[in-house]
């Protein structure tokens, strides 16, 4: 056989084997593209949204509720800046509602109005009222030598609770809508501060309220009365400086004189 038939193709024979390819491959390394985790779904833009944002700005977007929409209003956190508030500033804040011709409270509480003083004077008037009462009507009837037996009436407890804490958010409330109707600005943080602590002189009077002479108690709750009433009035005047609200100021009073005579019937009668 000639050496050029044994030179014949035989790769397109069957079961034939191909050259080995001597040539080395090419190594291809893929990288994939750096992840970057989104936050689903988007926004589209929709309402001056910016779309997709990645996780590493979302701490820079995530920002504390707002305490001027209703959704702070029944928020707790949006309270606690109004409790931020030490013992030297109450004490100040208390001894202020004492001197009611000053007038200068609004401007004492201009940058720090607390709730602080709301809560806890309301609370301490509650029990003080509710308890002292019923001292008061014993020492009263061992007073006029009275023989019928004397219990504690735990009425007197849920009447407070009702009434102070009532008074405390409602009125300060009303007299707030009735000041933005009429045009004037106010807040109602400074509002519910004022009132809280125009209280304060109804729980010192009512441990003078307990003697058992009644001349003298009309005349202890009268000078109490008159007392919160001009707190009130007065602070309210130089609050509402340039407008001529004479019947708020007026309304504002009489209110603060009948929750003086509504302690001394209801709770030391």
């Amino acid at each position: 056989m000639d050496e050029s038939d044994a030179k014949l193709a035989t790769s397109h024979l069957l079961g034939s084997v191909p050259d080995v390819i001597s040539e080395e491959k090419k190594a291809t390394s893929y990288h994939a593209p750096e992840a970057n985790l989104q936050i689903f779904p988007p926004n589209d833009g929709i309402g001056g949204g910016q779309g997709y944002h990645t996780v590493g700005s979302l701490s820079e977007g995530v920002e504390q509720e707002p305490t001027n929409n209703w959704k702070g209003v029944f928020s707790i956190s949006s309270y606690t800046q109004y409790f931020n508030v030490d013992t030297d500033i109450v004490l100040n804040r208390l001894m202020s509602s004492l001197y009611p011709i000053n007038g200068d409270f609004f401007a004492k509480i201009d940058a720090n109005p607390d709730l602080y003083g709301l809560v806890w004077i309301s609370t301490t008037l509650i029990f003080v009222i509710a308890s002292l009462g019923n001292c008061a009507n014993y020492l009263m009837s061992r007073h006029n030598g009275s023989s019928t037996s004397w219990s504690f009436d735990i009425s007197y407890l849920n009447l407070a609770i009702w009434s102070i804490y009532g008074y405390a958010v409602v009125v300060p409330l009303a007299f707030y809508f009735l000041l933005q109707y009429v045009g004037s600005n106010s807040s109602l943080v400074h509002l519910w501060c004022m009132w809280g602590y125009s209280l304060f002189i109804f729980v010192l009077s009512s441990f003078l309220l307990v003697i058992p002479v009644e001349f003298l108690r009309w005349v202890i709750i009268l000078i109490t009365g008159v007392a919160s009433a001009s707190f009130v009035g007065l602070n309210l005047k130089s609050y509402i400086e340039g407008n001529d609200l004479t019947v708020v100021l007026v309304a504002a009073f009489i209110l603060q004189m009948g929750l003086a005579l509504f302690i001394k019937i209801w709770f030391f009668a």
